[in-house]
């Protein structure tokens, strides 16, 4: 393909970024099939069935009311699995499960508090009075009294531990776990607050966290209460773990799959990348007779670009990105061709691209010295001192 030829090819690509349009016309069909072959996107032309207008960057003519175009179709999201599938949903039965209690949270003990032995006795006799309110089913009264016992005493985690098993016979799952939580605190090595808060969990349908309450306490004192109930929420516990487990697998392939698409992508690209740039020159322009070309250009026997890009020394040279670098500083600003005035290796390429652009036709491939080597580099033979090049 020659120079005009390439010229007509890239005037024709600036028209088409400039009116995509253009590409909707008749003659050009064969060469729109061959975009849309290889994936491209054309634009759809005007809805008037006029000539195509490139997205119409002009405004319409006064009085035309039909100049309007196709809305592009939106792109398709990508497939999400629902969460109220079948395939994300988990069958529990709920037998047993109760509305969560609302009320404002109870009052706790001041930790900061260092009881002295009156308040340490009142509190045992709150404690006492609490008892026997429980067994008699006052079970309001018996949370006073623990409450009264606590404050005397907000240091011991089972006071806690014992108000909210009375939560939960009053069917206040919350306040069970606000009082099991602080018992937790002050002392996480007592098996009652792990019992009471995993019974708690469990009225409100909280499985896996009743299953790792209730497995807790049995852990650190075993009583058969604690673990009939944690054999009750054992199945439904270990279900739903699956089921998480299921998911977190799914969304984990559904994650690698999109980053080996994104590198399959990149990769596509790469290589196009580089398929294009194979063949286009490693450098910048190339010196003419004009502003800002190669020193000494314009003089008689120019020898043709392409057979000076295929002497093997020059390709090689222009291989060593200080040179390409220099090339390109000097092609655009023939003055800095004085920064490199110490440097032997452009030095070099300088002096035997003046002589390329000097000799007679024919004379290509006489010059031996090889540019691509370091100062001190020499091919055997003497080569005769060159000019300055100013």
């Amino acid at each position: 393909m020659d120079k005009e030829q390439v010229k007509l090819l890239h005037e024709f690509v600036k028209l088409c970024k400039a009116n995509p349009g253009v590409l909707n016309s008749p003659e050009l069909e064969f060469y729109r099939q061959w975009l849309e072959s290889i994936g491209a996107r054309i634009p759809a032309q005007c809805g008037d069935g006029g000539a195509p207008c490139g997205g119409c960057k002009k405004p319409a003519a006064a009085g035309d009311h039909h100049h309007h175009h196709k809305a592009p179709s939106p792109p398709m999201p990508e497939a999400e699995e629902e969460e109220n599938s079948p395939e994300s949903e988990v069958e529990i039965d709920m037998d047993g499960v109760i509305a969560p209690d609302n009320d404002p949270p109870q009052a706790m003990g001041d930790e900061s508090l260092e009881p002295s032995d009156d308040m340490l006795e009142l509190s045992s006799t709150k404690r006492d009075e609490a008892t026997v309110a429980a067994s008699e089913g006052n079970l309001e009264e018996a949370v006073n009294c623990y409450t009264q016992a606590i404050k005397n005493n907000p240091a011991s985690a089972l006071l806690y531990a014992k108000r909210a098993s009375i939560y939960i016979r009053l069917q206040k799952p919350n306040a069970a776990i606000r009082d099991c939580t602080k018992a937790i605190e002050l002392n996480p090595d007592s098996a009652q607050p792990y019992k009471w808060r995993g019974k708690a969990q469990r009225l409100l349908g909280n499985w896996e966290e009743a299953f790792h309450d209730l497995s807790k306490s049995c852990q650190l004192d075993y009583d058969d209460d604690t673990n009939e109930a944690r054999r009750e929420v054992e199945p439904k516990a270990k279900k739903l773990m699956e089921h998480k487990r299921k998911q977190e697998r799914k969304r984990e392939e559904k994650e690698l799959a999109r980053r080996r698409e994104r590198i399959r992508k990149a990769k596509e690209e790469a290589e196009k990348a580089r398929k294009e740039q194979k063949h286009e020159p490693k450098f910048g322009g190339f010196p003419g007779g004009r502003a800002g070309g190669f020193p000494g250009a314009g003089m008689a026997g120019m020898p043709d670009l392409t057979a000076l890009l295929q002497d093997p020394e020059l390709l090689e040279a222009f291989q060593d990105p200080e040179v390409s670098m220099a090339f390109q500083d000097i092609s655009t600003n023939p003055a800095n061709i004085s920064k490199y005035q110490n440097n032997p290796k452009i030095q070099k390429l300088m002096k035997k691209m003046a002589k390329k652009f000097d000799a007679p036709p024919g004379a290509m491939d006489e010059d031996t010295e090889d540019v691509s080597g370091s100062a001190s580099g020499s091919t055997g033979h003497t080569v005769p001192p060159q000019p300055d090049i100013d």
